[in-house]
């Protein structure tokens, strides 16, 4: 394999392991849930994608070409993730849910 071929899948591995250890991270550390929302739908979703695209580009040189299965992973974690966060937050607006007081804006309260 291209020297090269191997850099750019090596590159979006360890920058989807960064993205997803980071989404990880700040699930575990940050006060309440909008603020951990945050987590696993941005920098989580960017990170399994990092690693889809890693398989799709390594999988595509060896000769297989592209699958079907990682494009349509990769279509579907994009689009299902921003709207289940969309609906876990619509909830928990409705449920009034308990805040940090680091966290701006209370909408329930206007």
């Amino acid at each position: 394999m291209n020297f090269w071929i191997e850099a750019l899948v090596a590159v979006s591995l360890l920058l989807g392991s960064l993205f997803a250890l980071i989404g990880a991270i700040g699930l575990y550390r940050l006060p309440d849930f909008f603020m951990r929302l945050h987590g696993p739908t941005k920098s989580t979703t960017l990170g399994v994608g990092g690693m889809v695209i890693a398989s799709l580009i390594y999988f595509g040189v060896q000769g297989e070409g592209i699958s079907l299965h990682e494009l349509l992973i990769t279509l579907f974690l994009f689009i299902t993730a921003p709207v289940s966060a969309h609906m876990l937050a619509k909830a928990a607006l409705q449920q009034k849910v308990r805040l940090s007081e680091r966290t701006h804006g209370k909408p329930w309260e206007q």
